[in-house]
C-alpha cells in the first residue's frame, strides 16, 4: 500500500437492488431500484457472495493483530483473499541486505492458508518502506539490489502466492503525468520493466501486477500515464497481468462514477483489474456499493480488498473509512456491499436531467449564474430549460448537475446552505425522497428548504427541521 501514500488528496459508488425499494413518487418520477433476478441463494458473508461471480472479497492483515480474537474471527469468517499489511514489503523481508527474514510475513500467509484463504503478496519494489541499507544505494547498485530482493521474495513463496505487487506508487501526483522522482526511477526509466520480468522468471504462475493510487478517475493525468504505460507494456511483450487500483476515497480524492470506465479501458488492454486497498472516507453505503458494483460490471475485475478489518485496525482510523466499527459490529456499508454481491449487477442513474420545482413558490432550484465554482449557495429562480435548472438524480441517492456537481449540505445544523459541490459519495450530498414532497439530507434528517419561506428569485436556499410547510415541498418535471 500507499500506508504513507497521501500526497495528493487521498483518494469514490453505486447501490444495487437489494438494498432500497427507494422511491418517490413525489418527484413525479420512481426511482424504485429493482432486484435482479436471484440465480442462487443470497450468501451472507462477503467472501462467499463474492465468489458466485467468481472474485473475492479481501482485507489486509496485520501480523500483530492477529492474536486478537474478535480480529481473526470477523476476518476468518468475511474474507476470501487476505494481503499482508506490511509484513512482505522491503523493509520487513530484507532488512539487511542479503538478509531475508519472513517470520511476520510467513505468520500471516500460514493463518491465511489454514483459514482457507488465498494470498495477494505486497509490495517486491516500490520507493517507500526501502531499509536504510537500499536507501544508500543509487545506480546500478540499486538496481541490482532491487532484482536481488524480487528474487529472493518470490522464491521462499515461489507458486504460493496469486497476485503480487510487484511495482507500487511509480508515478507522480499531480497533473504532470510524469514518474515519480524515486531513487528507483534514477537508475533508469527501465526500472519497471526490468522489475516485471525478474518477477516472471523468478515465479510464472503468479499475476503480477502494478500498484497505485489517484488513479481511479479516468480523467486525471496519473490515471492516463500509467493507462499509456501498461498500454506499451502489453504492446512490447513486458509480462504484466493486472492493475491494482488502491482506491482510497475521500473528499480531498473521491470516488467518481468513470471508475467504472477506468476499470473497463484497462481490462481492455487485456490485463485484469482489482480494488486493492479500498477503504472510503466515512464509509457512505452507496459508495461502497457503487464501487462493488463498478467491480462486478467488469469481467475482468478479480476482486476487492479492503484495508483493514475495523476502523479500529484502518491506517486511516479517524475517518472511519471500513465496513466494520471498532467493535466488530457490521456497518451499513457492509450490508450495502453484501448486497451488491449477492445481486452481481448493477442499476444505471436515470440519464435525463429534470427541474425541481418548489410548491409554495412555483420557482426551480437553480444554480445562480450558472456558475460551476465548489461552494455556490443555490436559490429559487423562474423555470427555464437551462443546465444549472437540470439535475438528474442517482442511484447513489444525489442530486447531480453538470454531470459532476451534486446538491451538497455545507453542514448538519438548521440554516446550513445547500450548494454545489464536485461530487465525492459523502452523504451530505445523499437525499431521501419522501412521498409528502420532501428532500431530506441523509447527513442531517433536515430538509432542502426555501429561507424564510421565500418565493421570490433569488431566494437561497438551506437546510431546516422538517415543518410539513410548503417551501419544503418539491416536485420534479
Amino acid at each position: 500500500m500507499g500506508s504513507y501514500a497521501l500526497a495528493r488528496p487521498l483518494v469514490r459508488r453505486r447501490i444495487h437492488g437489494l438494498l432500497l425499494a427507494l422511491v418517490a413518487g413525489v418527484l413525479g418520477v420512481a426511482l424504485a431500484v429493482v432486484a435482479p433476478p436471484p440465480a442462487h441463494a443470497a450468501e451472507s458473508t462477503l467472501g462467499a457472495a463474492a465468489a458466485q461471480s467468481g472474485r473475492y472479497f479481501g482485507t489486509a492483515i496485520a501480523s500483530g493483530r492477529l492474536g486478537d480474537s474478535a480480529y481473526t474471527s470477523i476476518a476468518s469468517r468475511e474474507f476470501n483473499m487476505v494481503t499482508a499489511e506490511n509484513e512482505m514489503k522491503i523493509d520487513a523481508t530484507e532488512p539487511q541486505r542479503g538478509q531475508f527474514t519472513f517470520t511476520s510475513a510467513d505468520r500471516v500467509y500460514n493463518w491465511a492458508v489454514q483459514n482457507g484463504k488465498k494470498v495477494r503478496g505486497h509490495t517486491l519494489a516500490w520507493h517507500s518502506q526501502q531499509p536504510g541499507w537500499m536507501q544508500s544505494l543509487s545506480g546500478s547498485a540499486l538496481r541490482q539490489a532491487m532484482i536481488d530482493h524480487i528474487n529472493g521474495v518470490m522464491a521462499h513463496y515461489k507458486g504460493k502466492i496469486a497476485q503480487w505487487d510487484v511495482v507500487n506508487e511509480a508515478f507522480a501526483d499531480g497533473s504532470s503525468g510524469a514518474r515519480r522522482d524515486s531513487n528507483l526511477q534514477r537508475t533508469g526509466n527501465d526500472w519497471i520493466e526490468v522489475a516485471f520480468r525478474t518477477a516472471r522468471a523468478a515465479d510464472p504462475s503468479a499475476k503480477l501486477c502494478y500498484n497505485d493510487y489517484n488513479v481511479e478517475n479516468w480523467t486525471w493525468a496519473k490515471t492516463q500515464a500509467m493507462y499509456n504505460m501498461v498500454k506499451d507494456f502489453k504492446q512490447r511483450g513486458v509480462p504484466i497481468d493486472c492493475v491494482g487500483f488502491q482506491s482510497h476515497f475521500n473528499s480531498g480524492s473521491p470516488y467518481n462514477s468513470n471508475f467504472r470506465t477506468t476499470l473497463q479501458n484497462f481490462a481492455a488492454l487485456g490485463v485484469d483489474v482489482a480494488i486493492t486497498e479500498l477503504d472510503i472516507q466515512g464509509a457512505s453505503a452507496a459508495t461502497y456499493a457503487a464501487v462493488t458494483n463498478d467491480c462486478l460490471a467488469v469481467a475482468r475485475c478479480l476482486g476487492i480488498t479492503v484495508w483493514g478489518v475495523r476502523d479500529s485496525d484502518s491506517w486511516r482510523s479517524g475517518d472511519t473509512p471500513l465496513l466494520f466499527n471498532n467493535d466488530g459490529s457490521k456497518k451499513a456499508a457492509y450490508t450495502a456491499v453484501l448486497n451488491a454481491l449477492n445481486g452481481g449487477g448493477t442499476s444505471e442513474p436515470p440519464a435525463d436531467g429534470n427541474s425541481i420545482k418548489g410548491v409554495g413558490s412555483g420557482r426551480c432550484l437553480d444554480v445562480p449564474n450558472a456558475v460551476t465554482t465548489d461552494g455556490t449557495q443555490l436559490q429559487l429562480w423562474d423555470c427555464h430549460s437551462g443546465t444549472n435548472q437540470q439535475w438528474t438524480y442517482t442511484d447513489a441517492g444525489e442530486f447531480r448537475v453538470y454531470g459532476n456537481k451534486c446538491l451538497d449540505a455545507a453542514g448538519t445544523g438548521n440554516g446550513s446552505k445547500v450548494q454545489i459541490y464536485s461530487c465525492w459519495g459523502g452523504d451530505n450530498q445523499k437525499w431521501r425522497l419522501n412521498s409528502d414532497g420532501t428532500l431530506v439530507g441523509v447527513q442531517s434528517g433536515l430538509c432542502l428548504d426555501a429561507v424564510g419561506s421565500g418565493t421570490a428569485n433569488g431566494t437561497l436556499l438551506q437546510l431546516y427541521s422538517c415543518s410539513n410547510s410548503n417551501n419544503q415541498r418539491w416536485t420534479r418535471s
